[in-house]
């Protein structure tokens, strides 16, 4: 029986639940009274239930789509104003013990070469990644208790930490890892993460057992679980996603927002991110063999009806797209965006070589951080460098009640424009600083308060003489 309140997943999740939600979508997808109704309760920035978000996906009417983009872009930039925030993976370790069948890190694959980075291959890729910019990383690893356990990653994190490069430094570390204890969860926030980030791939049960055949994946309920562990270990911030294309697009949508609701409900705070993924090719993998796969413009109408259910929450699109696509998706609700990022093992520092790859999906986005930092500039939007909300404080409900009130930009925009100002000066091309310089000028506008904006422009000239890491 559906309980959004329940600690076990197949009561939060339940699949009579979502299979009456996708009943009652479909029944009314032409319904144009009940869409209007919900669009304008959508207008009120408080979020939808799973089953009204459910009805705008089903929705096929082109005007009431064109109706719910426009809101999802509005909303967007009601939260998040026009700044997109920027992140690299870093991927440790390729080890894995399980069978998950859209992955080529699962043991039975012999092509891919196995990887696992010592410290000082760690402290080579963290350089290499401050030396394009980056100042945030989503940490990567597959599930082997023997070559990954929790203490290798506690000691990536605080070499990670530990590097100061020039000008450079790694300020956000977020964590994307295998379902674990509470007891490990505890000592991840004790390390000092960010966001841990954790993909439920797919929420129907029966799919999700099919798909991880074996190994400690397979078991549904630890999995889904995995963020009332995180939450009780005492991480605030939490980021949800499903792996669209590996079963049908709309039970996982619905199966989403439930969990969203189920952590707001236990918790007192929803998903600090949302991730969109797409099933990839890559090695051992053919996407067309799950047959589920999803058009551009289904996924796009996903983002936006997700943005207009979740308001508050961030989202997170990888290079796992290519331009044109992450250019759409990025209007209709993304905030955050990888930008130069290699899927391989140690594929910073230096090329791997081909009959040495690593890499867990093919890139479509290849560009480098400043060609992306550079194309959003000339698109209107501000590339966010700031990390400053996790190291003071604003994090779990704190950052919540903030952002669901848009209170968080008066503390976003103006950090976000100050490091901005250190890329510009640190590492950008002549043709990228120019773009950058003359959008931060534009941007000073649009700061309010006007004794903010002084100590703005006070410390943008201290950046450019060599002074980092301000932060309102």
């Amino acid at each position: 029986m559906y309980d959004v309140r329940s600690m076990k997943a197949e009561d939060f999740i339940d699949d009579g639940e979502i299979r009456e939600t996708l009943d009652y979508a479909d029944q009314n997808k032409d319904n144009v009274e009940l869409i209007d109704s919900i669009i304008e309760k959508a207008k009120l920035r408080k979020g939808l239930t799973h089953r009204e978000a459910s009805v705008l996906l089903a929705c096929e009417m082109p005007g009431k789509i064109n109706e719910i983009y426009d809101l999802a872009e509005q909303i967007k930039k009601d939260f998040y104003g026009n700044r997109i925030v920027m992140f690299a993976p870093l991927y440790l370790s390729n080890y894995c013990v399980n069978g998950c069948v859209y992955c080529p890190y699962h043991i039975k694959n012999k092509h891919i070469a196995r990887k696992k980075l010592t410290q000082e291959e760690v402290r080579r890729e963290v350089i290499a990644l401050q030396d394009m910019g980056h100042k945030r990383l989503a940490i990567e690893a597959g599930e082997d208790p023997q070559m990954n356990p929790i203490e290798y990653i506690l000691e990536c994190i605080d070499t990670i930490y530990s590097i100061k490069h020039k000008n450079g430094a790694i300020r956000r570390v977020n964590v994307n890892i295998a379902a674990t204890t509470v007891e490990n969860y505890r000592k991840l926030h004790e390390a000092g993460i960010g966001t841990y980030i954790l993909f439920q791939e797919t929420y129907d049960k029966e799919a999700y057992e099919k798909l991880h055949p074996y190994g400690p994946k397979h078991d549904y309920a630890y999995h889904t679980e995995a963020m009332d562990r995180a939450m009780e270990g005492g991480i605030d911030d939490v980021g949800l996603g499903v792996l669209f294309g590996l079963d049908k697009y709309r039970y996982e949508f619905a199966g989403l927002l439930m969990h969203a609701e189920h952590l707001e409900a236990v918790h007192g705070v929803g998903p600090h991110t949302i991730s969109v993924p797409r099933v990839k090719k890559a090695d051992d993998i053919d996407p067309e063999a799950f047959d589920n796969g999803i058009s551009d413009d289904v996924f796009c109408k996903i983002a936006a009806c997700i943005r207009i259910a979740v308001p508050y929450t961030g989202m997170i699109i990888s290079t796992r797209e290519n331009p044109t696509v992450r250019d759409e998706i990025i209007r209709l609700g993304v905030s955050q965006i990888s930008g130069g990022s290699k899927t391989s093992v140690g594929g910073y520092y230096e090329p791997e070589p081909e009959d040495e790859k690593s890499e867990q999906f093919d890139v479509s986005d290849t560009r480098t951080l400043d060609q992306v930092v550079n194309w959003l500039m000339t698109k209107g939007y501000i590339p966010s460098f700031c990390t400053a909300c996790y190291r003071e404080g604003r994090t779990g409900d704190r950052f919540m009640s903030l952002c669901k009130s848009g209170q968080i930009q008066n503390c976003c925009h103006p950090n976000a424009l100050m490091t901005l100002e250190e890329y510009l000066v640190d590492y950008a091309s002549p043709e990228t600083a120019e773009i950058g310089r003359r959008l931060i000028q534009n941007e000073l506008k649009n700061i309010p308060n006007e004794k903010v904006r002084q100590i703005v422009v006070e410390r943008l000239d201290r950046i450019k003489h060599g002074d980092r890491d301000f932060r309102f």
